[in-house]
């Protein structure tokens, strides 16, 4: 009879964990887009997750080729969506900026990452 109880156990098992590992919050999408080329110098960098974001832990910024920190510094989880991840940017001249992020999800699984977008003279 135990030997039963431990069979069923151990797919239950298993799916709780497959449950538990894909709770992280990857990136799902960011405008302006990973590895984009832009006309028109956005005004804002927005980063979607797969899950909601902790607000006091989440964090994004944005730098130019030699590192310097260019964004507004007012990054922010938005309240209305809290899966999405935000900072605001002055008007910024040509050229490749990279946008920098760390976020822990409600889970407390942080993630990290960072991608570039190019500003065409």
């Amino acid at each position: 009879m135990r030997s039963s109880i431990r069979v069923a156990l151990v797919p239950a098992l298993l799916l709780l964990g497959v449950t538990q590992a894909g709770a992280h919050a990857f990136l799902e999408r960011a405008d302006p887009r990973v590895g984009s080329t832009v006309r028109t110098p956005p005004t804002l960098v927005r980063l979607w997750f797969t899950e909601k974001l902790e607000p006091a832990f989440s964090s994004v910024r944005v730098v130019n080729g030699t590192g310097d920190q260019v964004d507004k510094g007012d990054a922010q989880v938005d309240p209305t969506a809290p899966k999405q991840l935000w900072v605001s940017l002055p008007p910024l001249p040509a050229g490749t900026y990279k946008v920098i992020w760390r976020v822990l999800s409600v889970d407390t699984h942080v993630t990290e990452g960072n991608f570039t977008f190019r500003i065409a003279p």
